[in-house]
């Protein structure tokens, strides 16, 4: 009989304090939810003051995760107990594994410590929400925590850590979740630069993919809303969140049209059209309706899902992008479920690996960019081939042009040719006639007592002397463009000499070739202004003139000048010989003349080249 009552004793001494979770330093790391005991607070308006002075019934749990999806109406209050087994003062870390739960509000006697995602402390240095737990040595305490999220899914994970235990793990879990994050940054911008080099769509859905995946991630984890992100910019992003969820989703929609080129697959191209079409519009209705948020994810997982059948059904068919991806679809399809199921509380696959989910992102991500990569190499190979056709096309076509050129050069050689020499006969014909004026002139003055009109006769005979000689040089010529200025002006200079039958030295300093038109103009000047100056400027007939022409930068220079007696300028003059020059330089050279009398006279004709 002792026996038993010893026995009931215990059993009933066991049912007390099967909650009472005791405690050492032992141990870093207490699996905390199986001891606790919950309670449903449907109305939302309990305080802490009557679930303890009320009569309420906490029911005892034996999970580890508790996960109620998106509730935004009810609350759930969780109570547990911890005992001190040891003489000393223990210092403890609890922390609620969950980064997404909106309000977190832990109790410790009279004391109200509160956290959550909207009421993140800037001190906070962990991405989870900590609470410091202190037993004195054999002290047993009932500690209270309530939790609700109107916004996020609400999934509740308590760890009781070890305070040093719990701050290594942490730094341990930030340098993998930067170092994840890096790696999906340099990822993105290498996939950038590809587009902006190719122009590709392809590349830059896959950055905004990677973008979206990085954006989720960091508020899955909590790294982006405990170290970049104020109280705002979270609470807007949790407005936003079914976009927040379904934009990786769909730009990766985006780039398995692009890359596998759905476009050219017509029912699946509708279907997938569809979808793109559709889910903006979901997302539109959701926002209207807050009710329609527990269906946020159906129309993202159903795509997930056909994505992946369209890679396998392209696959089948032989397209070489699809054996690449496919992999890495799988592994995406596996990373997102794992999230969904984790995020609904029903598998929380983080229990047997903690970074499975990073792990399957970029491993993702280098078989995408690999893929990517192999599209490059694949595009490559096609315009190597294609650039080999249209070598061997150019080849047969130049053989062909070569052909075509070497008949026509030919043909223009002797068009050319013809024309040559019917510009040689042209300007002989026209030197002929020339000198038959000159000649019949010559008759006419013979016959002419007067020595003014006799004059006047020899001045227009130097002046068709100055453009024969111009066609005489043509017509002896194979270059029919420039003119031996040298050449030509010696011609003129000789011939006026022996008119004029003096003792005048002419000195010649010419440096350049003349264009034809040019020459003729210039030749006409010359031979008036020599003519002045052999007329008036030498009344012993003796002195020097000096005939210069030469290019300088961008203009070309002629300079007659002599040693004369110089003229009066203030004297008008209507000569037609300067009128003639003056007409000439501005009208057809479009340049300027400068007349100085000063020991002599110097003319300084300069012109565009």
């Amino acid at each position: 009989m002792n026996a038993i009552k010893i026995l009931i004793l215990l059993l009933f001494t066991t049912l007390v304090y099967a909650k009472i979770l005791p405690v050492d330093n032992r141990v870093n790391k207490y699996d905390l939810l199986p001891h606790a005991s919950i309670y449903i607070d449907n109305t939302n308006k309990l305080t802490i003051d009557e679930v303890q002075k009320k009569n309420i019934e906490f029911k005892e749990n034996d999970k580890s995760l508790l996960g109620y999806g998106y509730s935004p109406d009810f609350t759930v209050w969780i109570k547990f107990t911890l005992k001190n087994n040891t003489n000393k003062s223990i210092t403890k870390v609890l922390e609620y594994n969950n980064t997404l739960t909106t309000n977190i509000v832990f109790y410790d006697a009279n004391i109200k410590y509160q956290d959550g995602l909207l009421y993140i402390d800037k001190s906070r240095k962990s991405l989870t929400p900590t609470f410091k737990i202190i037993l004195k040595p054999n002290e047993t305490k009932t500690y209270y925590l309530k939790a609700s999220s109107y916004i996020a899914t609400l999934i509740i994970k308590l760890n009781l850590w070890d305070k040093d235990a719990f701050y290594e793990k942490e730094i341990y879990h930030q340098v993998i979740l930067a170092l994840f994050f890096g790696a999906m940054f340099i990822l993105a911008i290498y996939n950038l630069f590809i587009y902006f080099f190719t122009k590709d769509r392809s590349y830059m859905y896959y950055v905004l993919y990677i973008f979206g995946l990085s954006l989720h991630h960091s508020l899955y984890t909590g790294f982006s809303t405990t170290h970049y992100l104020d109280s705002s910019a979270i609470l807007f992003l949790l407005e936003i969140a079914p976009l927040v969820i379904t934009f990786p989703i769909y730009a990766i929609a985006l780039f398995t049209k692009s890359f596998l080129s759905i476009e050219k697959q017509l029912i699946h191209n509708k279907i997938l059209t569809f979808f793109l079409w559709i889910i903006p519009l979901s997302l539109i209705l959701i926002f209207i309706d807050e009710s329609f948020l527990k269906y946020r994810n159906i129309l993202p997982l159903t795509l997930t899902v056909y994505l992946i059948y369209l890679t396998i059904y392209n696959a089948i068919n032989k397209n070489r992008q699809a054996y690449f991806i496919l992999f890495g679809w799988i592994i995406i399809f596996i990373a997102i479920v794992a999230m969904n199921l984790s995020s609904s509380g029903l598998f929380n696959l983080y229990t047997y690996f903690d970074y499975i989910i990073e792990l399957a992102f970029v491993l993702e991500g280098i078989v995408f960019s690999i893929a990517l990569s192999d599209k490059i190499n694949n595009l490559q190979a096609e315009r190597n081939k294609a650039n080999m056709k249209l070598f061997e096309q150019q080849k047969n076509e130049k053989e062909r042009l070569e052909i075509q050129v070497q008949e026509k050069t030919y043909d223009l050689k002797v068009a050319l040719d013809e024309k040559g020499l019917l510009l040689k006969e042209l300007n002989h014909r026209v030197k002929n006639n020339m000198q038959t004026i000159v000649s019949l002139l010559r008759l006419q003055s013979d016959e002419i007592e007067d020595e003014k009109y006799k004059d006047i006769l020899k001045t227009i005979q130097h002046r068709i002397n100055a453009m024969s000689h111009l066609h005489e040089m043509l017509y002896q010529s194979d270059n029919i463009s420039h003119v031996n200025a040298n050449e030509y002006f010696y011609t003129l200079i000789d011939e006026l000499q022996d008119s004029f039958d003096s003792e005048i030295e002419v000195v010649l300093d010419i440096s350049i070739e003349l264009k034809v038109e040019q020459a003729i103009y210039c030749g006409l000047i010359v031979n008036e202004l020599l003519t002045n100056s052999l007329k008036y400027a030498f009344p012993e007939k003796r002195g020097t003139i000096t005939v210069k022409l030469y290019q300088l930068d961008n203009m070309i220079k002629l300079i007659v000048s002599d040693n004369g007696i110089g003229y009066d300028k203030s004297k008008k003059s209507n000569s037609l010989g300067l009128i003639l020059i003056d007409t000439l330089v501005k009208k057809q050279f479009k340049g300027n003349i400068d007349i100085q009398s000063h020991s002599g006279v110097k003319v300084e004709i300069s012109w565009d080249a």
